[in-house]
């Protein structure tokens, strides 16, 4: 039968809506309760919604209730502080699994390019349903910083790369592109990022803004982008080699981020 997806998606995997005017809203995310939870790079979350309302970041399909990431908690000392954000995560319509603001201290490019990884978003997802994919919007005015996405984690001849300015969205389907962020700031760059479950709804939010298929990547030099990518090669082969001394496998798995 198969997944109902976004055919907005099935190109590249990604699309970019309008921009958004977040100069008009509070810092919300300022005040909320963030957790340590590590997923590509020096990073914590404050959840908005969770398997079980409480403020943790693991994937629903994990511990003693295990279930798709669908249907969402909303968590409600966090809503009170939030309600901006909140209202954007639910502005589709879509079903609202995890939803939460990622804090991301300063990175290199070479650092992104080690800690790209895929979302573990449909396992338990029954066939027929929608596919989860998720929302990125960006908080902070990042001007120097970009999402990365490609095909294949290790080869760069595919490699989307997405402006940051504050109010930058673009929705993924980050089960099937690796992707991370550079974040060469002074300060953490913050991010909502919504899991939602494809369907009319999340097909519609899309048109209304305008997704897009193919933007400009954000321009960096040819030497920037090779030193990164030596950079990737030599320490994916340093973590391959110590984990083949101690007689383990490098596999690399899906995060639950």
């Amino acid at each position: 039968m198969g997944y109902i997806k976004s055919a907005a998606l099935e190109e590249t995997g990604y699309v970019v809506l309008d921009r958004y005017n977040q100069e008009l809203d509070p810092k919300e995310w300022l005040d909320l309760e963030y957790v340590d939870w590590k997923s590509s790079g020096d990073t914590r979350f404050a959840p908005l919604a969770s398997k079980d309302g409480e403020i943790e970041c693991g994937g629903f399909w994990s511990g003693k209730t295990p279930r798709t990431d669908k249907d969402g908690i909303w968590i409600p000392s966090q809503v009170e502080k939030a309600p901006n954000l909140v209202r954007r995560a639910q502005e589709p319509g879509a079903n609202v699994g995890r939803c939460r603001i990622i804090e991301l201290q300063p990175n290199t490019y070479a650092d992104c390019l080690y800690n790209l990884h895929q979302d573990d978003n449909n396992r338990l997802n029954p066939d027929g349903t929608g596919w989860v994919v998720r929302g990125f919007f960006n908080l902070t005015d990042d001007k120097d910083s970009f999402f990365v996405l490609r095909d294949n984690r290790t080869d760069p001849s595919v490699e989307y790369r997405i402006a940051l300015p504050a109010g930058a969205q673009l929705i993924v389907d980050t089960q099937r592109l690796w992707h991370a962020a550079t974040h060469p700031g002074k300060d953490p760059r913050y991010c909502l990022i919504t899991s939602w479950t494809s369907g009319p709804e999340l097909d519609a939010y899309i048109e209304k803004y305008n997704g897009r298929t193919h933007v400009p990547n954000y321009e960096v030099s040819q030497e920037y982008l090779e030193a990164g990518q030596a950079e990737q090669t030599r320490r994916l082969a340093a973590r391959a080699a110590a984990l083949a001394a101690r007689g383990q496998a490098d596999q690399t798995v899906m995060s639950e981020a």
